[in-house]
């Protein structure tokens, strides 16, 4: 009965997830589910389990929710985000239009701009583009998750994206864990997706289709496409898109050599503070009570992430304070923006937590962890499946972590192998099966660009999903015969 209990706790959240209910109640409705067909106590599991793993999430992660989403409004706002694109559009050209989006969202992401704020600013240009190159629009879509939602959200190292940080904690790493194989797998996710991009894109050409003869969906209304981001995006990444509307953006974007400033700062600062300032200092405090009995391993990462957003968004306003007319309406929305979006994944995370305290849940980690091939593959197949279930990576890799971070970093160390492969797997894992269909960031962007599942998804699958699963396995290998590099 409590096997029974998990599944039918998962599947109502997945099933109802995927029609718009709001993750805020689900989880602990289906984590309540699981502990009621196991004879729990249901108001203990809530308040105690539920509540104590979600808080636990908040208090790790919230800082980084909150300047993520800040940065993100602020860059959209002072049109820094449209000056990059154009810039990186112009510059390639019409001849090499699916390039430049690819490039363009790849850009602003890798310096922490949420992609959602990358969806709604780079559609519409997106479109123009295609339209005047006659590439078929519905590659579009593809085009954009290429650049926003593979290499530089899972393997490029140094991103400041949820993901990288959520296994810095399990495993005590920074946001630049094995460098050379997450550079391996962006080279994998990019030289693939682009290939399938262009060989789609030449195969429309050969039998003559029109850019235009996609389908009948047509660009949606901005309100009804902020509508269905909201409903089905917030356990997706960081950023509430309902609070794209709010704030003035700038009349005229920076330069783009100004526009950049604040992303060179996000990842030189994140350098600078993993692998040089924070190791020299004394911290040896963070062992006392007072600070949770702690260390520099497993808040390193976080330290380095949000101190260099919050210097990415004083250079934000350093740069463009003349071009943010009001100011404050654009940070209270980067700032409401981070809410929904961390209280959702922490109802994950509480869902996942009351699931590992089942009883029947150690016949499920038994299983997993014996899936043959090592800490590895198990780790892999784990996190992809869970990914997969909420259609959320970080809420996927969190309770992945949550329920074996532990045991996988023990068996890491009884190997000899580097907790930073078991970081680049566990990530690069969240960023695979999480774009199925019901997926809040596919959904989203399908509406931006005005085309459907039916139109579009299968060019999302193989730049979004097959790549990364290449570029899983590549790790994988590499990693087990080399180790970590």
């Amino acid at each position: 009965m409590s096997l029974l209990g998990i599944l039918a706790g998962l599947g109502l959240l997945v099933a109802l997830a995927f029609r718009g209910w709001s993750v805020l109640l689900l989880a602990p409705i289906a984590a309540l589910i699981a502990a009621l067909f196991s004879g729990e106590p249901l108001l203990a599991h809530w308040t105690q389990t539920f509540m104590g793993s979600a808080s636990q999430f908040l208090a790790q992660f919230f800082p980084l929710f909150l300047l993520g989403a800040l940065f993100g409004k602020l860059m959209e706002d002072s049109g820094s985000v449209t000056a990059i694109a154009d810039f990186t559009i112009r510059k390639l050209g019409h001849e090499r239009a699916i390039l430049a989006v690819v490039l363009a969202s790849a850009l602003v992401t890798y310096g922490g701009v949420s992609l959602f704020v990358a969806f709604f600013v780079i559609g519409p240009m997106a479109q123009e583009l295609f339209r005047a190159a006659r590439v078929p629009r519905h590659l579009m879509p593809a085009a954009i998750a290429l650049g926003t939602s593979t290499f530089t959200m899972s393997a490029l190292p140094g991103t400041p994206s949820i993901q990288k940080a959520i296994p810095m904690p399990f495993f005590g790493t920074t946001p630049f864990a094995a460098p050379g194989l997450g550079i391996v797998a962006s080279v994998i996710m990019f030289a693939f997706g682009m290939w399938w991009l262009n060989r789609a894109e030449a195969k429309s050409r050969h039998t003559g289709q029109d850019p235009d003869d996609t389908g009948t969906a047509k660009q949606p209304q901005h309100v009804k496409t902020v509508k269905i981001a909201r409903e089905r995006a917030t356990t997706a990444h960081e950023f509430d898109p309902a609070e794209l509307d709010h704030g003035q953006t700038a009349a005229v974007p920076p330069p783009a050599f100004v526009a950049a400033i604040p992303l060179v700062v996000v990842i030189v600062v994140n350098l600078a503070m993993s692998l040089v300032i924070l190791p020299r200092l004394d911290v040896s405090f963070l062992a006392e009570p007072r600070w949770g009995g702690t260390s520099l391993s497993a808040v390193g990462g976080v330290w380095a992430v949000v101190t260099a957003l919050a210097c990415a968004i004083v250079a934000v306003l350093v740069a463009n304070f003349r071009r943010l007319p009001t100011l404050r309406e654009t940070v209270d929305a980067g700032a409401n923006a981070s809410v929904l979006p961390a209280f959702s994944v922490a109802s994950l995370v509480g869902f996942g937590a009351v699931v590992a305290e089942m009883p029947a849940f150690a016949m499920v980690r038994d299983w997993v962890l014996g899936i043959s091939g090592g800490p590895l593959v198990s780790l892999a197949a784990a996190t992809n499946v869970l990914a997969a279930l909420t259609g959320s990576a970080s809420g996927g890799l969190t309770i992945a972590l949550d329920a074996l971070g532990s045991t996988y970093l023990a068996l890491a160390m009884d190997i000899g192998m580097d907790p930073a492969l078991l970081h680049r797997v566990a990530v690069i894992s969240s960023g695979t099966l999480d774009s199925l269909p019901h997926n809040g960031a596919v959904v989203t962007l399908l509406a931006v660009c005005g085309s459907t599942h039916r139109e579009s998804y299968f060019d999302i699958v193989m730049v979004g999903i097959v790549s990364a699963i290449l570029a899983l396995v590549a790790v994988i290998v590499l990693g087990s015969v080399f180790g970590s590099f």
